[in-house]
């Protein structure tokens, strides 16, 4: 009774709310400083359609290295995999895009997003037994045969889809805007908002409110007191894998459908952008990931907007600027609520 009593009494830590504040903050700042609401609810949506894209393209970066501990610069293989796994759906079925109707429209493209995250996933589960696997614990050499790896996929896409780039126009009812009051907003970025928050809300749930999660975090913490109970703390592993490289091709499908075009190095040109978010977000931590890929997206969108030179450098100003405040990130994978 008196255990039960003196962990009752034992002080919570407290949340750290801090980042949650930083893009409503950011956001009202520059509400002023564009001087026109249409316009500054224009660049903002625009803003958090472009940071969730990013963010499902990075959440599967941030997941493998805060589980798994695995430096993965082959992440980018995976985008344009995916991106180029889902014109297998998109292509032959390019009338039924050409057809005015939101339904058969979505359908299409849930039907491609699908193939394209199972093309991923399956990959990805050979390259971790393939490539990952031997050298677990050893990052230099993760690097090393990572980026090789990314170097001989993008060679492989160019062998079987030819190394010109394939247009990849959206759907005929996601084209053109709606607008808000006098601010037009582009149907499709509304898409990649709701997507992208389905996303984030469904890893939060699965990692801090399923079993499966607990598993994983405790896999994590100690593997061998998870596998005395029975669980077979590898294979989830595998599966951890598994669901950041289809994350990877989910988000290579968006962004492909975002420009319109796709090209064999579309994995290592997004690259750049998606390891300054995990970096920003904290290593590890997928609600870092979540505000890091807002906030790099709204300022660059404010940037472009405002001063356009200063656009071109925006990403690594913000991010020294995080670094300078947090070294370890918004929340690093030690930090409660991260």
């Amino acid at each position: 009774m008196n255990n039960i009593e003196a962990s009752n009494s034992l002080p919570k830590t407290p949340r750290d709310l801090a980042p949650l504040l930083l893009v409503p903050a950011l956001a009202l700042i520059m509400l002023p400083l564009v001087a026109s609401f249409p316009t500054w609810l224009t660049l903002t949506i625009a803003g958090l359609a472009m940071g969730m894209m990013i963010f499902i393209m990075a959440s599967g970066l941030t997941l493998v290295f805060g589980l798994m501990d695995v430096l993965n610069f082959g992440h980018g293989a995976f985008v344009a995999v995916g991106a180029y796994a889902a014109t297998m759906v998109l292509i032959p079925l390019k009338s039924w895009l050409e057809i005015d109707s939101l339904g058969m429209n979505l359908a299409v493209l849930g039907l491609a997003m699908f193939v394209a995250m199972l093309v991923t996933a399956i990959i990805g589960w050979a390259f971790e037994r393939l490539i990952i696997m031997p050298v677990y614990g050893q990052h230099l050499k993760q690097i090393l045969i990572t980026m090789g790896g990314m170097i001989v996929a993008e060679q492989l896409l160019g062998v079987i889809w030819g190394a010109e780039q394939i247009p990849l126009p959206l759907p005929e009812s996601l084209r053109g805007a709606i607008f808000i009051g006098d601010a037009a907003v582009e149907k499709y970025r509304l898409i990649a908002v709701v997507v992208g928050l389905s996303v984030f809300a469904a890893m939060f749930l699965i990692l801090n409110r399923s079993k499966l999660g607990l598993l994983i975090r405790a896999g994590v913490e100690n593997g061998e007191m998870v596998e005395a109970l029975g669980y077979r703390i590898r294979r989830l592993f595998v599966a951890v894998f598994a669901a950041g490289s289809a994350l990877a091709g989910l988000g290579g499908v968006m962004w492909g459908l975002y420009k319109e075009t796709l090209t064999t190095t579309m994995g290592s040109e997004i690259m750049v952008m998606v390891f300054i978010v995990v970096i920003i977000g904290g290593l590890g931590s997928v609600g870092g990931c979540f505000i890091g890929a807002l906030l790099m997206a709204l300022v660059s969108n404010y940037a472009g907007f405002l001063l356009p030179k200063f656009a071109l450098i925006s990403n690594i100003v913000l991010m020294m600027a995080i670094l300078l405040w947090r070294p370890a990130g918004l929340y690093s994978v030690g930090r409660r609520g991260a």
